[in-house]
């Protein structure tokens, strides 16, 4: 953070709080300036436009953006893009450990250049917390836990030892050791401040706590009224690098919540139907904030629990403004008090406490009484499709028809007593940050749990039960209130901390039970207390995925199949064959309260006292004590990528002799260009970890060899179902490699155009990098040797990516396409113009035809804004920053 800033609407002031001054920029001064406007502006925005005022510089952040949102239109808002600068960066493992790569190989450069390689660190906060490879192997049984934890150093040791270098090489980088919880949970109970502090020339300045995260649930510290989202690798890393991550200032949805849950109704069943209503209105790039009564009487994890389910309703987030229940949360979970006492001071002088007296405005609402919601499930395949817990069977059916079956099937399971049948149950897991944040439903289970032992009836034996909190905290309160024995009784041991089932990281089923499923081609059933639910996700064999409440997840690894009405059908029978049904095991409001009464803040203190420091396995980890990352070429997990190695980008240099390496259509996204899912044996990548000595089995998954770009780049554009129209008839990521017209593998035709120095160029058609914005999809393009992406139009977030990697994106005049040129990979491309390049400016595309016909188009330069610019003429964000920070030295 600079403190040379414009200040050209003087909102520069003190604060006083406890007899300490901190530096602001006061809304409330804007206010009295006359610009009135600034108090109906939504919360979140009002974020937003303090982040603008203290980066004020006339460069990335102009007087013009900044009266752009004072000025915001809630129903017709500009097309204004603005510089986001949060103050600090959330990562989880598998996306953390290629930015760690990238400062390495930047430290690498440093030390070329005969400079202090500690010139390399992050400017702002970064916590990686390691939540993403614990898989449920182990499961039922009390050594689960430990077992796991061996496995999970065992498998990931490369990853793990290169991660506890970062953690002692690099400051303002903080890791959370394996074993601790899940980043959100973590950031939630420990990491966020509200109000975050930072010590400049001598003055403290005090600004709101504001974050981005690669991972899409980074959403959830909303609920705690500290702005978040989740970004790709690449924002990530120019956001800890200190520089802007840009969006376009978005509509806020307002959502209006009042009444209260009635009795039996958890706040899962509340969030499932916030999704369901805001997919319903259309919220994709929208913020949406709550506001109304009912937050009076929801509880700070209720909120969370909202909150973290933004990418499922598809906002970028769903703010929840700081109150008073934001204060007890913070002191319950033991922040400092001083800290605390700043929270409220900060916001009540910012305008940012919720006061419903505000008139706020909004560009739509919408409005839920509380007391409607009814609990309930979401699922088979999609996160927004609820189910009222009595119609379940039904939907059940219905994908039972969808298979083609009109009774379910039984087949008899090998070696045991018992059949499993279409509906079952095989997964119940207690998993992902959504709700094992949550004491409410969390004691829920575990007082049904209690029930259920006592009453004398348990799980079905076909089920796989497992726990895995969100941090160790959850399990100090189930301990403490006396539910964790019987939740083991049950099966549902302590299998990790981390995200499991939710993510993928279910583990195998059982061999009998998968035989089964096999033999009967049966549609069986996961339910679990995560946030997503997609196909394949949760388990290979398992067809249909209900997302549920923990002690809904309790209840149904009890009953055993989704075929039941839980309404009216017992739930199961006791050794004297007396029927309990529902009613019988779901806890009152009144003992769920009495349980969470236990929670206290010495669970917080004690769990978070050392949390950076890890277990005995972690701390024998060794590494060296270098400012340098000592590579090993012979890992197949990290390496050393070249990013600061190729000297040969000239921003002004035309492309001359250029081929084309893929010809797409419309609607390519960045799943099907960026490396995912498993690897396979005859692909690239596999081929390539074979060589290397690598097994099948141990071949891992993309998203755990992020750290190396060798197998990365291979699994670019190598998704099984792009289409390349230079191979007609063909999926997968093959092309035809010229002049020869052989069709090999992109990666394969992409490495010997290099050996030949042939540029890359690739034509597509309408928004090009949809979806997701994953850093290797841009990071990927780069390295097999593309110059640049020509396309009709291109999704912001992927197109920025590209400019950040070096990548120029050039789009199609309007009625312009690699149709209207005739394009079919085999001519040799020009692109002139780039001596004098610049935002919007024109560049000549020349194509040369096989048959020795020609044809010229001026493109658009789709680089958008002056810090692109700046990004792309050193080639690349990374090496930008490299050059800024070598001058200074």
């Amino acid at each position: 953070m600079s403190v040379q800033v414009n200040d050209t609407l003087h909102t520069r002031t003190s604060l006083s709080v406890s007899d300490k001054q901190y530096t602001i920029f006061s809304l409330q001064k804007l206010i009295e300036s006359g610009h009135e406007s600034v108090r109906k502006l939504p919360y979140s925005l009002k974020v937003l436009l303090e982040n603008l005022l203290r980066f004020e510089d006339g460069v990335s952040v102009k007087s013009e953006h900044i009266q752009a949102l004072i000025d915001w239109n809630p129903v017709n808002p500009v097309k204004q893009e603005i510089a986001f600068r949060p103050s600090r960066v959330l990562m989880q493992d598998f996306t953390g450990v290629p930015a760690v790569v990238d400062l390495a190989a930047m430290r690498d450069d440093v030390a070329r250049r005969g400079k202090d390689p500690a010139l390399i660190n992050p400017i702002n906060q970064v916590d990686l917390v390691i939540d993403h490879s614990v898989m449920v192997d182990k499961f039922a049984d009390p050594s689960a836990y430990h077992d796991n934890v061996e496995i999970e150093m065992e498998r990931n040791g490369e990853r793990y030892q290169f991660l506890r270098w970062g953690q002692s090489a690099f400051d303002n980088f903080r890791v959370v050791p394996p074993g601790t919880g899940i980043c959100h949970q973590v950031n939630l109970e420990y990491l966020a401040e509200v109000a975050w502090r930072k010590e400049i020339d001598g003055e403290t300045y005090v600004f709101p706590d504001t974050l981005v995260g690669t991972d899409s649930h980074t959403t959830m510290i909303n609920g705690l009224g500290v702005l978040g989202w989740g970004v790709g690798g690449i924002e990530a890393e120019a956001a800890m690098l200190g520089q802007p991550v840009s969006m376009l200032i978005p509509e806020v949805v307002g959502f209006q919540l009042d009444g209260k849950l009635n009795e039996g109704i958890t706040a899962t069943d509340l969030v499932l139907t916030v999704v369901e209503m805001l997919r319903a209105h259309g919220v994709v790039g929208k913020f949406v904030e709550f506001y109304g009564a009912g937050l009076d009487h929801l509880p700070l994890a209720d909120r969370a629990t909202i909150a973290n389910m933004a990418p499922e309703y598809g906002a970028t987030c769903g703010f929840f403004p700081v109150d008073q229940e934001t204060i007890t949360y913070l002191t319950l979970s033991g922040r400092p008090p001083e800290l605390v006492e700043l929270v409220e001071a900060y916001s009540k002088a910012q305008g940012l406490w919720r006061d419903e007296s505000d008139a706020t405005h909004y560009s739509s609402s919408l409005h839920l009484d509380m007391s409607s919601v009814v609990p309930s499930l979401a699922g088979p395949k999609r996160p927004q499709d609820r189910v009222p817990l009595p119609k379940l069977p039904a939907a059940i059916t219905d994908v039972l028809n969808l298979s083609g079956r009109t009774e379910p099937q039984e087949i008899a399971v090998s070696g045991a007593d018992y059949c499993l049948a279409d509906g079952d149950v095989v997964i119940a897991a207690i998993t992902s940050c959504t709700n094992t944040s949550n004491p409410a439903v969390m004691m829920a289970a575990g007082l049904i749990a209690q029930k259920a032992v006592e009453l004398g009836i348990t799980t079905k034996p076909w089920v796989k039960t497992s726990l895995a909190p969100g941090s160790k905290v959850v399990t100090d309160y189930l301990v403490k209130a006396g539910l964790q024995t019987y939740l083991n009784q049950l099966g549902f041991n302590l299998v990790g901390y981390g995200c499991t089932t939710c993510i993928g990281n279910s583990g195998p089923l059982p061999d009998p039970i998968e035989a089964a499923v096999d033999e009967g081609k049966l549609t069986v059933c996961s339910v679990l207390s995560g946030n997503r639910n997609f196909e394949g996700r949760i388990h290979p064999k398992v067809r249909a995925n209900w997302l549920a409440s923990p002690p809904l997840v309790v209840v149904y690894a009890l009953a055993g199949s989704t075929l039941l009405n839980l309404d009216e059908d017992p739930v199961g029978e006791t050794a004297e064959g007396k029927q309990v049904y529902l009613k019988d095991l779901w806890p009152t409001n009144a003992e769920i309260q009495q349980a969470v009464a236990l929670v206290s803040s010495d669970l917080f203190s004690q769990q978070y006292a050392d949390v950076f420091s890890g277990d005995e396995q972690w701390q024998s980890i060794q590494v060296p004590d270098s400012k340098t990352y000592e590579w090993d070429s012979k890992s197949t997990y990290i390496q050393n990528p070249p990013f600061f190695l190729d000297n040969s980008h000239d921003p002004y240099a035309d492309v001359s002799g250029a081929r084309v390496l893929a010809l797409l259509g419309d609607s390519i996204t960045t799943d099907h260009i960026s490396p995912a899912g498993s690897i396979g044996e005859t692909s690239p990548a596999g081929l390539y970890l074979k060589a290397n000595g690598v097994q099948k089995k141990d071949f891992n998954s993309y998203g755990s060899r992020r750290g190396n770009h060798e197998v990365m780049m291979r699994g670019t554009f190598a998704n099984v179902r792009i289409k390349n129209e230079m191979c007609p008839g063909v999926e997968g990521g093959v092309t035809q490699f010229q002049p020869q017209g052989e069709q090999m593998a992109i990666y394969d035709a992409a490495m010997k155009y290099q050996q030949d120095n042939v540029p890359l160029v690739i034509f597509a058609g309408k928004e090009y990098g949809t979806g997701s914005s994953r850093d290797w999809a841009a990071k990927g393009t780069r390295l097999l040797g593309v110059k640049a992406v020509v396309a009709e139009s291109f999704e912001r977030i992927h197109r920025s990516n590209l400019v950040g990697m070096g990548v120029l994106p050039l789009q199609f005049p309007p009625g312009e396409s690699r149709n209207t040129l005739q394009l079919n990979g085999t001519e040799i491309v020009s692109l002139t113009g780039l001596k004098g390049l610049g935002m919007g400016t024109k560049v000549t595309l020349h194509v040369v035809r096989e048959d020795g016909s020609e044809a010229s188009l001026e493109l658009i330069c789709r680089i958008d804004t002056e810090d692109e610019l700046h990004y792309y003429q050193q080639g690349g964000i990374l090496q930008y920053v490299l050059e800024q920070l070598a001058e200074r030295s």
